[in-house]
């Protein structure tokens, strides 16, 4: 039963933002919602990205973190081959906070655009919360229901260990995680996922997570080392996997990495995108994270089919993950830039020429 307030105090506000296709500031008093829906690039199809929720200080840190989340997600669609446009929305609030007439007002927000705009579970939201919005609005992806592909992080956790699979085969000859060392900074739902695929694999693990107890319970499980948040980039290891917010490869971080390879979860990770060069000059392969961790949306994009979800040929999709990361490290290599530039040259060429452009309306299974 759609839950509705008994005054419907939603304003969607449109902003005027150069570069970006659409910019929505959300707000709703009644329910304390505030918040932003950014859809950078539509030339492939509807913009397609997650919902997060986090305690910015101010607005205008809100909306430089959507900009740059939705910028991600564009290239993120079109070199996966997913074809959606990129888009990204954030709630400003704890997500410990978080109401159901909060949850119920922003579905509201995206039901407004009518489809231009399809949300999914992200940092500080979960796959329940989503559900709940699914009371106002269809357009919404990863529930918990039959029809639908429920939390994706398995399945991004899968296209990182992919990913990590093809940098060990560029760096070391050979694909195998057996005994390599791969620190993980944070150990939430995809970095707890990925250390589990590593570990049965014989990988020999590092933690780090600001919610110490949890690292610290992981290292247990898996025998493996845990280090404060402030060590991690100069832990001595084979791979270096951010799973946690992004911006953590830097001038600073950089000089105190000890890895061969950059190969993680996280969005955004390069604070700048000079940090990709930065990287090649100190000869440690980045897998460009807008490639890496496209597993969570290669999921969900598999319910929108006409045939529905099956997680199987969602599982086959995210193993091309391996290949498109191959080519990458090749096209940088022949062009002599990193490997962050080659994928974006990548990316501007299919979102230039349209390749893939959506052509068929997404199905809503969930709703029918």
């Amino acid at each position: 039963m759609t839950f509705l307030l008994q005054e419907d105090t939603l304003q969607v506000e449109e902003l005027s933002c150069p570069g970006f296709a659409k910019t929505y500031k959300i707000e709703d008093t009644r329910v304390g919602l505030h918040g932003i829906i950014c859809l950078h690039n539509l030339a492939l199809g509807s913009a397609l990205g997650g919902i997060r929720m986090y305690p910015y200080s101010d607005f205008e840190s809100a909306l430089n973190d959507v900009q740059r989340l939705a910028i991600g997600m564009t290239y993120k669609s079109a070199v996966s081959g997913c074809a959606w446009g990129g888009g990204k929305s954030v709630i400003i609030a704890d997500p410990k906070q978080k109401t159901e007439d909060l949850l119920f007002s922003f579905g509201r927000a995206i039901e407004r655009l009518q489809g231009v705009y399809i949300g999914a579970e992200d940092v500080g939201t979960t796959p329940a919360d989503i559900l709940k919005m699914r009371q106002e609005t269809r357009y919404l992806v990863g529930l918990p229901h039959e029809k639908s592909s429920g939390n994706p992080s398995g399945f991004t956790a899968w296209g990182v260990y992919r990913g990590i699979q093809a940098a060990l085969q560029e760096v070391f000859g050979s694909s195998s995680v057996h005994g390599k060392v791969v620190a993980i900074q944070g150990v939430g739902s995809v970095g707890a996922f990925l250390a589990d695929y590593l570990f049965w694999n014989g990988a020999r693990l590092i933690f780090t997570d600001v919610a110490k107890d949890r690292a610290m319970d992981l290292a247990k499980r898996y025998g493996a080392k845990y280090c404060d948040p402030e060590d991690i980039y100069a832990q001595e290891c084979d791979v270096f996997a951010p799973c946690a917010l992004g911006a953590c490869i830097n001038e600073k971080t950089i000089s105190q990495l000890r890895c061969k390879i950059v190969a993680g979860a996280a969005n955004n990770q390069l604070l700048v995108e000079e940090d990709g060069a930065r990287l090649r000059q100190k000869g440690i392969l980045y897998a460009p994270d807008f490639v890496i961790n496209a597993g969570g949306l290669i999921n969900v994009t598999e319910e929108l089919t006409r045939e529905g979800y099956c997680p199987t040929r969602s599982r086959g999709r995210i193993d091309g993950l391996y290949e498109q990361l191959q080519k990458i490290f090749a096209l940088a290599k022949e062009k002599g830039t990193s490997t962050h530039e080659a994928a974006k040259a990548l990316g501007d060429v299919i979102l230039a020429e349209k390749i893939g452009a959506r052509t068929e309306a997404p199905y809503f299974h969930h709703s029918l």
